[in-house]
Order: C-alpha cells, then sequence, then structure tokens
C-alpha cells in the first residue's frame, strides 16, 4: 500500500521552518501542515556528542508539542555537523561561518540528521549519518560563498545544494537528502509503521 493511501486518514505536521525540510517532505508525495516550535536548543556538550546531539534534541522537539491529537502524527527533527570532534551547529555571524567552512575545508566531516516520530501511541527516534569531504577552499572561496548565499540558517555553515556543493564537496557517502536536513528515504520506511 502507497504510504499516501496508508495515512490518509492521519494530520501529518512538520514541526519546522525549514524550507529544506519542507521541500524534501512535500517531495514525498504527503499533505502535511507545518509548525514552529520555540524550545531551548541548549545541550551540554560533556554527555552529548556526535549524533547523541541530534536525537536527544529532536525527541525534546517532538515531547515539546502537548496537544497531540488521535489522529495526528508530529515530525520533528534535528541535523549537526560533526567535524574534528565538534559540533558546528548554525554560525553566530561572518566570522564564526568562515571557522566552520576552513574546518570542512581539506577534510571529511559526518552530517547527522535525527528525527522523531509521534503519535498518541508510538513514538520512534532514528539518525541518518553521511560522510562528507570537502576539497581545500581558498579563503576567497569561502567568503564568497558566504557573502552571497549568506548559510547563517544551516547547520556547518553550508548548504551542500548551493554554490559551495558544486565546487568544494569531492565525495558522498550516504544520503545527500540527509545533508540537506531530512533523510526521506528512512522517515518514508518509518512513517509506513504509523
Amino acid at each position: 500500500m502507497l504510504l499516501q493511501d496508508k495515512l490518509k486518514d492521519k494530520q501529518l505536521i512538520l514541526a519546522s521552518q525549514s524550507p529544506r525540510r519542507r521541500e524534501l517532505l512535500a517531495g514525498l508525495g504527503l499533505e502535511f501542515s507545518t509548525l514552529s516550535l520555540n524550545i531551548d536548543e541548549s545541550f551540554d556538550r560533556e554527555i552529548y556528542k556526535a549524533n547523541q546531539i541530534t536525537e536527544y534534541l529532536s525527541a525534546k522537539k517532538a515531547n515539546a508539542y502537548s496537544d497531540l491529537k488521535l489522529n495526528e502524527i508530529i515530525i520533528t527533527s534535528d541535523t549537526t555537523v560533526w567535524a574534528n570532534n565538534e559540533s558546528l551547529e548554525k554560525p553566530e555571524n561572518r566570522e564564526d561561518a568562515y571557522r566552520m567552512i576552513k574546518a570542512l575545508s581539506n577534510n571529511t566531516h559526518s552530517v547527522y540528521t535525527s528525527v522523531t516520530i509521534k503519535s498518541v501511541d508510538k513514538e520512534v527516534t532514528f539518525t541518518a549519518e553521511t560522510k562528507v569531504t570537502f576539497a581545500e577552499l581558498t579563503d576567497e572561496e569561502i567568503y564568497f560563498y558566504i557573502d552571497q548565499y549568506k548559510p547563517f540558517d544551516k547547520a556547518g555553515a553550508y548548504g551542500i545544494q548551493e554554490w559551495i556543493g558544486y565546487i568544494g564537496v569531492e565525495k558522498i557517502d550516504g544520503s545527500y537528502f540527509n545533508v540537506m536536513g531530512l533523510p526521506v528515504h528512512q522517515l518514508y520506511k518509518e512513517l509506513q509503521k504509523f
């Protein structure tokens, strides 16, 4: 049975304002609404590392929505770029973005995205990892990208689907869509179980 038919009596809610996540979920051919959850996304950096960060925050977002109705399924997500044993989240400013991209240059990093799917009687969190290898980038290329594309809403200060992905990504091992912020192939499989 197609997922669209299986979920026809359910109301899907994507708790994200990310245009990339909305676009990716829409690509599955599913109808959904969106909402924004205003939660504290801080975490203890001594306790949480790599995918533990995204799993913790994704579940925290899902559990922040307390008005779940019987026919509703909420989807929350969190993405981090893990490089040199450090979590690179959204950059605070131009210099922070430069620092992050410079750390990715001529290096391989992991992108972790965790997704939590929650209904009234079920909750599951899963994580995808994609390894991305960047070529060596010049300072001129890094600043051009930051100034032209303003990647301040993106983990690791880059969007793989943008100019820097075209010129910088040498190799990718895992889901491309995961790097954009939503591992849709896994999400499709997990939604089949709801």
